[in-house]
């Protein structure tokens, strides 16, 4: 990649003034540019320099995602996969940026690990605070992976919440049927710290790292500008919107915070505790 200049390329997406075309961990490599003809510049260039120490493009294992409409893609003759999102590390990334669909597929891996379970969670030999434990150690891990990236609305807030009640039903063998309120099911279970809370712990722990960096990739495409118009309308919530939502606080507010490891860490555990219970 470093031969190919990617880096030294002009092309890609500017945000806070870097340009970014490309992100590389280990063996999956993403390309990323605003048209058509600049991916495609940006490919032929890989290809190139690949061929140069008899490596070749798998055209079979390369897949094109653009954020506008695009029916086919073809580079030197040969059809490449044009899809609408595709795993990346673990997570689904999606043409329109929009993550309900990670979140949907991590709380239904999260129902399989508690299902895989089934007889652990049913033994009478085992106490229900070590049950407790091992569904926070076994299966809220699960579907929680990636969730530092999560924005989360109110329509994932309550996926969030019902899988968390679904789990510990299970955990109690409610069935489904029982005239049972998820406070009593809650006061019996008497969790350290919702779901929810668990996963804005997990985000705000990210903030702190981001902001506390100097000048790293991450931190631009947090705080950065994206150059060109936004959408019509109603803007979609961001996900800086869900943090300084959730601490009460603006931007600034937060870069002054979190400089202090103390406060900061303090700062997290009250808004994580404060959403220990499910709301009514």
């Amino acid at each position: 990649m470093r031969k190919a200049g990617l880096d030294e390329s002009k092309v890609g997406i500017k945000i806070a003034g870097r340009n970014i075309n490309n992100l590389r961990y280990v063996d999956d490599t993403t390309l990323m540019a605003e048209s058509e003809e600049e991916l495609k510049s940006l490919l032929m260039r890989v290809k190139e320099e690949s061929a140069k120490v008899g490596l070749k493009l798998n055209i079979k294992k390369t897949k094109i995602m653009a954020s506008g409409p695009l029916n086919s893609w073809q580079i030197d003759g040969e059809e490449m996969e044009v899809v609408t999102d595709f795993i990346f590390l673990g997570s689904k990334i999606t043409s329109d940026g929009d993550c309900s669909q990670e979140i949907k597929r991590r709380l239904l891996l999260g129902r399989k690990a508690m299902a895989n379970l089934g007889s652990i969670l049913k033994s009478g030999d085992i106490t229900l605070p070590t049950k407790v434990r091992i569904v926070q150690a076994m299966v809220f891990p699960v579907a929680m992976y990636g969730c530092e990236s999560w924005t989360i609305r109110k329509a994932e807030r309550k996926r969030i919440e019902a899988f968390e009640l679904w789990c510990w039903r299970r955990l109690l063998r409610v069935p489904w049927t029982a005239r049972r309120s998820n406070q009593s099911v809650l006061e019996e279970i008497n969790p350290d710290c919702s779901l929810e809370g668990q996963i804005l712990k997990l985000k705000l722990k990210y903030l702190g790292h981001l902001m506390r960096r100097k000048d790293s990739l991450e931190k631009s495409l947090m705080l950065g500008k994206i150059e060109g118009n936004r959408r019509r309308g109603r803007q979609r919530m961001r996900w800086l919107d869900g943090v300084t939502e959730a601490v009460g606080v603006n931007l600034n507010g937060l870069q002054n915070m979190v400089e202090d490891r103390k406060t900061w860490r303090s700062v997290v555990h009250g808004v994580a505790m404060g959403r220990t219970r499910l709301r009514n």
